[in-house]
Formats: structure tokens, sequence, C-alpha cells
């Protein structure tokens, strides 16, 4: 339904009042709506029966016996699959660093060989065509794969610790070591990069994985189903499709980590799950990204990157901008900038692009509808529902408690909120949950990272969208209600090990261990602290220190009384410590 820029839509005059709150599912992402319970009958006074009984809505249908039978007999399954990936772990076989690599180069054969089967997947669920989805999607894992073999040995080899003089003799390293059995749930968004590149860090750190993918991007779902075991070790990697029964009964199973990218609220119900069992998890979740223009900044450029950010993916994007913030003088020019930006990318006849998605499902297409009503729009919002079509939009003088600032958007509309200046901008990003990322353009590099010092976000792009996520060397996670944990390149491995501490001594020289045996006296304590506190430089001075040190350490073990002083050093009372 098009609309002239600066129409207004009207707000719905007749809500549904019985309409209930949708409560979130953890399927993979999805919000789905869980029917209130209905009251069945009222039995006759003179009955045993109670007066009323609640059963669950829809348990009178033959459809919702089928669901839960089928839900109650997935059960037992996905603890078989749970442990039956397990036991293959503890053999050792995922272990040796040969092992991993040969999993990571038949990932990589897999993606490049059965590269057109992928991309038609992704273009059935998402209207995506092949270049996009090869540039988004393929080319991020395929980077991620090469930087993994290249670097692994490095990553899983031990890492020299730093040691106190009480430890100077000894070993102390730390080892990275697999946690076991991962389950990494993937989003529909980006349903290949999402479920896979997680998987690639979990391969490089030795442990087996589960993926469950969005069951919405079900042609992706089943193609990784298809291809997977067909390319990686069959007893260590699986892949599991389902809905909501599905994906709440593998919750319901121990892993050793969790890793989960989708809705914040869903991200609470996995949290609760694997709570249960001291399962850690990696949430990388959402929330509304803000995005401040300072005067002082080239607008061509800035509108040019930050339209190219909000409406890849038709503004399906978790770190897409999801607003932005301006002085109110230039509103009309950012709105115009953005015009002309849409127009250069996409035409303009922008329906007819092969560059511009679609958005999922109906369900997604009437909430980001709705964000529309009673919003005056300068630009944009045409709908065709019959191909779940929104057009790039443009909101204006937004009221910052309207809907559209109360929900992450999820889609092509971008509301531009006026202030005053930076400082009433990072009020106003701190009165809100910490967002997944924060834009700020500027030619003022001190007004960024002053914007950077004062808000806090999962990650943060200058001048610049998205682009904090494309470099593999940074974190890429959420802080507060946008998530917790990070991955990416070595941030992935790391997080799917436990670096375990380890500390190697030599069965010789217990007489300098009587510092730490009892009995206790004044002069163990004078030396134990000087042990533990007394900090060496790595300089000629510090190495002849230590070299002296040395020397000492050895007459005392020998000798146990009458020590040669060392400057700093507690005096040694005869047999004191010996």
């Amino acid at each position: 339904m098009p609309l002239a820029p600066g129409a207004t839509l009207p707000r719905s005059p007749h809500p549904n009042p019985t309409r209930r709150p949708r409560r979130p599912s953890p399927g993979g992402g999805a919000a789905r709506g869980v029917r209130p319970a209905a009251v069945t009958w009222a039995a006759p006074a003179n009955r045993r029966t109670p007066r009323c009984r609640t059963l669950p809505a829809g348990r009178g249908s033959s459809s919702w016996w089928r669901r839960s039978e089928r839900a109650r007999d997935r059960g037992p399954a996905m603890e078989r699959e749970v442990q039956r990936l397990r036991a293959a772990f503890q053999t050792g076989r995922s272990r040796p660093l040969a092992f991993r690599l040969q999993q990571l180069q038949a990932l990589r054969r897999m993606v490049q060989e059965r590269e057109e089967d992928l991309l038609a997947a992704i273009a059935a669920d998402l209207s995506k065509s092949k270049l996009n989805a090869y540039s988004q999607e393929v080319l991020t894992i395929l980077g991620e794969i090469d930087l993994a073999l290249e670097k692994l040995p490095e990553w899983a080899a031990a890492r020299p610790a730093e040691k106190n003089l009480l430890t100077m003799l000894d070993e102390a390293y730390v080892q990275p070591e697999p946690l076991g059995v991962m389950l990494i749930i993937g989003a529909w968004n980006y349903p290949l990069v999402l479920s896979i590149q997680p998987l690639i860090g979990a391969i490089a750190a030795g442990n087996a994985v589960i993926i469950k993918p969005s069951e919405i991007s079900e042609n992706t779902a089943k193609i990784l189903a298809k291809l997977l075991p067909q390319y990686l070790d069959q007893d260590l990697y699986a892949v599991i499709n389902g809905g909501v029964e599905e994906t709440t009964k593998l919750l319901e199973q121990r892993f050793d980590h969790i890793l989960y990218t989708g809705s914040t609220a869903v991200g609470k119900i996995v949290m609760e799950a694997a709570a249960k069992h001291l399962t850690p998890v990696t949430l990388e979740l959402g929330g509304k990204s803000p995005c401040y223009i300072d005067p002082d900044c080239d607008l061509d450029v800035a509108c040019r990157r930050i339209a190219w950010g909000k409406y890849m993916n038709c503004g399906q994007t978790c770190i897409a901008p999801d607003y932005v913030l301006c002085e109110p003088s230039l509103q009309g020019q950012v709105v115009q900038k953005m015009k002309e930006a849409v127009k250069e990318f996409y035409g303009d006849n922008i329906k007819d692009s092969p560059d511009y998605e679609r958005i999922v499902n109906l369900r997604h297409f009437k909430r980001i509808q709705s964000l529309l009503e009673g919003q005056k729009i300068a630009f944009g919002g045409e709908t065709d529902e019959a191909t779940r079509y929104i057009a790039p939009t443009i909101l204006t003088d937004v009221d910052p408690e309207a809907k559209v600032m109360r929900e992450e958007i999820f889609g092509p509309i971008l509301p531009i909120v006026p202030v005053k200046n930076a400082d009433e901008a990072i009020k106003f990003i701190n009165e809100r949950e910490k967002p997944l990322a924060f834009y700020v353009f500027s030619r003022n590099n001190k007004l960024i990272k002053r914007m950077i010092e004062a808000t806090s976000s999962g990650g943060v792009t200058g001048n610049d969208v998205i682009m904090h996520f494309m470099l593999s060397s940074l974190p890429f996670g959420g802080v507060g209600s946008s998530g917790m944990g990070a991955y990416h390149g070595k941030h992935s491995f790391e997080t799917f090990s436990h670096l375990r501490p380890c500390l190697l001594k030599s069965l010789k020289g217990e007489g300098a261990n009587k510092l730490r045996y009892p009995p206790n006296s004044q002069s163990k304590v004078d030396w134990a602290k000087f042990f533990f506190l007394k900090r060496v430089s790595k300089g000629r001075l510090g190495l002849l220190f230590l070299a002296l040190l040395g020397v000492v350490l050895a007459v005392l073990l020998k000798v146990g009384a009458g020590a040669p002083s060392i400057p700093g050093a507690p005096t040694l009372e005869t047999n004191s410590v010996l």
C-alpha cells in the first residue's frame, strides 16, 4: 500500500481486547504464541468430578496430541544423541591438532563444493540473490576457516605464564583444552554464517558439536542437515532440526557450552535451561543499536554507509543501525541524502532490485508494518503483503516513547530522533538498555572517543556501520540485555576452550618449601612477603638479580643457614627455614 512522503498511517482504532501477549519460545530465535489455557466444562454439583478443570489449549484436538506425543518421543532421542556425541568425544578423537585441521579442511571443501546448493537454500529462505548470499555469508565463512587453519597451531599451543620468585625454577603455562559437547543454536536472518561461524571455533577447539538451525529458515536448515554428515565426522558433529518442541527438549540435555543467537526474550529461556546444568552460555542477542550523526560530518558518506547497513538483508541484521540521533537542523538533510543513497543502491524501482530482500515471513511482516502506525513517513512506507515487501523507510520527528522506539525493529524502517547535541545523545543512549552496537559519525575523533567512553555497547564502529563484525581479531558479542560472551577468530576458539592453568614443580628443593610448612614464624612470613611481592624488572639488572638469587637459593638448599645478605630481603634466622 503506497504512501506519499509525509503521510501518516492512522492508529488501529479497535485493538482486539481478547488477544493475549505472545510468550517467547526457544525455537531458533522465533517468538511463537502460546495459546491460553481453555476451561472445558463445568460438572453438575452431584458429581465427584471437580467443578471445572483446566487443560492446555488445543488438547481436545488430535493435532495437539500428535505434537505432544512427538515432543515426548523426541526427549529420549535427544538424550541418546547427546550421549552418543559425548561418548565419541571421550575417546579423545577430536583432540589431536591434525584431526581438527582435517575437519576444518573438510568443512571448507563442503562450502566450496556445495556452494550452489547452499546459495539456493538461502535464496529460498530470504529472497536473497546469489551474489549477496555469497558476499554476506559464504565469504565470511571461508575467511574464518582460513584464519583458523593458519592460526590453530598457535592458538592450541601451551602459553607460558609469568612467574614470581617463588616459582622461578618451575614450569608455568596455560593449556587450552576442549570443553566437551557444544550446542549451537543458529538464527534465521543469516542462516548459514550464524550456524557455521561458531562451528568453526568449536571444531578448532577440539569439541563435539550439535547444531540446531532455525526452523524459520527451513531450506538452509535442511541442506545443513544433509551436507554436514557427508563431510564431517558423524560421531562428533550432528545437526538436529525441528521447532519449539524439539528445541525445548534439546535444552533439557546437559551440554558443556551453549551458543545462542536470537532475541533477548529467548536468550533468557536458554540461560534458564543452561543454569540447571551449570552450563556456560554465549548469548548473541539484539537491541536497538543507535547511530549518532555529528554536524561536523561528511553527510554524503555517512548517509550512504548508514543506508547500506540499515537496508542490507531488508533490515534483518542484528547490528543494523536501529535509529538515528541528530540535531533537528540535520534531519531534512539526512532524509535527502539517504533517499539519494537508496536510489543509488536499488534504482528507481526498489521492488524489482535483485539486491533488495524480503521479510522472512508473514508474521514478521505484519509486526514491522504495525510499527508504521501513527508515524510521520518522510520516505518509503510502501508495503506488499503478498510478496512480504516493505520499502526502505525513514521516519522523522519520532517520539522516543513510540512503539517503534520500544522494540528492536529488525526491518527496513529507520526512525530519526532529534537531539540537541552529543551530550543529549549520550544521555538518550544511557537511559536505555545496552545495545549490541553503537555507531557515531564525525570528523572529530575526540568526540567519537568521548562518546565511546561515555556509553556502553557490545561493539562500536566509528564513521561506518557493521564493519567491526568483519574483523576477526575483534570479539563479537553483546553486553547486558544485548548478550554475553563473544566469538569470531581466536575469540571463538577461546569461547569453546577451557584455559587450563598448569604449574609443574620438581620433587627437589624441599628445603625451600619449609617456608609454607608449619610451624609458622615471623621470619617465614617475612621471606614469604619477599618472594610473593618482589617484582623484578626484565632488564639487565633484573637478570643479574635473578642470577644472584639463584646462587643464594642453591646455597640455602645445601647449607641451610648463614645465607648471604640480599638487598631488600629479610634476615634469615638460623634453621628457621631449612
